[in-house]
């Protein structure tokens, strides 16, 4: 394999994770406070508001529903705005940040769902404003959940970065449809597959080892 073929597997892995780590901050920063509300916003929950909860829980799923790459094609004007244009790793980020908003809200809503309701209703004993609860029950609480479920969408955006390629996204998928497909370069689809492997393993890893050192049962079993 040629040195430039090597540069090229060394900056589109840089790129990938340039695009998942931006998309996943965006994305987390959105989707935290979106979670939370649809685990708390229902009718006689902390943050009461039912018609709320249901607009956003709809918009959401339809999200959801929409596939990645009919969502990269149909925000393209959209993209543009933001970006300044529809190809490259930087214009990649808006569609990955688009997708992973809604899969993280509802991963932390089930996080925080699993919280002990008791511990709510003890701090609303005591007093506590529903915001306090939320940062200082709810929060710290389902951390190790949290986490996992932000590993889960940090998976997911690795495949979806690689799906952008199709559509000049840059990164892995980019350099494995134009090298290994189009040019008819097996080796180079290889590598870049497993890089890919590679890079899901080691995310999940982390995120698996940190959740663990999180969680406040297994720290007092251990």
């Amino acid at each position: 394999m040629s040195p430039e073929i090597i540069r090229l597997i060394f900056s589109s892995t840089l790129d990938t994770l340039y695009m998942v780590a931006l998309a996943l901050s965006f994305g987390t920063i959105v989707g935290l406070p979106l979670g939370i509300f649809l685990a708390t916003g229902g009718e006689d929950e902390l943050l009461a508001f039912p018609a709320g909860k249901a607009v956003l829980g709809i918009i959401a799923n339809a999200t959801r529903s929409t596939p990645f790459i009919i969502l990269v094609v149909a925000i393209i004007p959209f993209t543009r705005l933001v970006a300044g244009t529809s190809i490259g790793t930087t214009a990649a980020v808006v569609p990955l940040t688009i997708a992973a908003i809604p899969f993280i809200a509802r991963l932390i809503e089930a996080a925080i769902r699993e919280v002990d309701f008791g511990l709510v209703e003890a701090a609303r004993a005591m007093g506590a404003t529903p915001l306090q609860i939320v940062r200082k029950v709810l929060i710290p609480e389902a951390l190790p959940g949290i986490v996992l479920g932000l590993t889960l969408a940090a998976v997911n955006l690795i495949g979806f970065s690689a799906i952008v390629g199709v559509v000049g996204g840059g990164g892995l998928g980019d350099l494995g449809i134009r090298y290994g497909y189009q040019r008819f370069m097996p080796d180079v689809m290889a590598i870049v597959v497993i890089v890919l492997i590679v890079l899901v393993q080691g995310v999940q890893s982390f995120g698996d080892r940190l959740s663990r050192r999180l969680n406040k049962r297994l720290r007092h079993s251990s």
